[in-house]
């Protein structure tokens, strides 16, 4: 693969270093799909090599930014030894994190308050994917293999990595509550006007208020508690107002230029 573009003036770590001073808390961890540039070849060839993808990351971590992980499965991997090895390198990436906290003599490498915030796994969703259509990608994982992935991350991870997330957007909120009882301690947010699995097919994504993900989780024998990015409790008056509100009006889309709301 080529090297990463510098489209910025500064590399990474200085680029980040600036972001986080100037109040910047956390970055997602997405566009992983694979880590594995075998994959990364067939799946995303214009996106960065896992190499690069692991120096940003590393270097948001080096600057006290918590950032998310992701895997993209079912789609053009070969069998689970790919899944086996990005395992592998979120931990070992979350491992180097904690080391350079503790050696910095900060405390939040001892109680996990570095690196990596959680791990989402995002089964691939085939409907309207380009590489599906094109007939490069199978439909996606199977139920008993999105639960074995959710299963041994949870195993793979610790104690490293603590939150296992498991993705209702995806995998709509019925299979996703099944998925508490398989290692996941986390159903993520409500989302509003998720476009990118629409995008692809699927259903789900518009909107979960947490009065239905709070009884899709107690239907699952679990309690549930909301949470804020890091993994904090929200103060009270933000967890009230998140309650009642009114639904999400239809999505309208226009022609640009035509006055009408995007």
């Amino acid at each position: 693969m080529t090297a990463m573009p510098r489209l910025a003036p500064l590399a990474p770590p200085g680029f980040l270093e600036r972001l986080a001073s100037a109040g910047l808390g956390s970055l997602p961890g997405t566009a992983a799909e694979v880590l594995v540039d075998e994959v990364r070849g067939l799946l995303c060839p214009d996106k960065l090599d896992s190499d690069t993808w692991a120096e940003v990351v590393s270097a948001a971590h080096r600057v006290g930014l918590r950032t998310t992980s992701t895997i993209m499965f079912g789609s053009v991997e070969e069998g689970p030894a790919a899944w086996a090895a990005h395992l592998h390198r979120l931990r070992s990436l979350q491992q180097r994190a904690e080391a350079a906290a503790a050696s910095a003599g900060s405390a939040a490498g001892a109680s996990g308050g570095v690196g990596f915030t959680e791990f989402v796994p995002l089964p691939f969703v085939h409907m309207e994917a380009p590489v599906y259509l094109q007939g490069r990608a199978r439909r996606g994982p199977t139920l008993a293999e999105g639960v074995l992935l959710h299963a041994v991350a949870r195993l793979a991870l610790h104690p490293h990595v603590t939150n296992i997330q498991a993705s209702w957007v995806k995998m709509g909120p019925g299979q996703a509550a099944r998925l508490l009882a398989a290692g996941c301690n986390d159903m993520g947010g409500s989302i509003m006007n998720e476009s990118i699995t629409r995008a692809a097919g699927a259903s789900y994504g518009q909107e979960l208020p947490p009065e239905r993900m709070e009884d899709v989780i107690r239907t699952a024998g679990r309690n549930p508690r909301q949470r804020t990015t890091l993994y904090g409790s929200p103060p009270a008056a933000q967890t009230a107002r998140s309650f009642g509100a009114e639904p999400l009006r239809p999505l309208v889309t226009a022609a640009p230029g035509s006055g009408a709301l995007r």
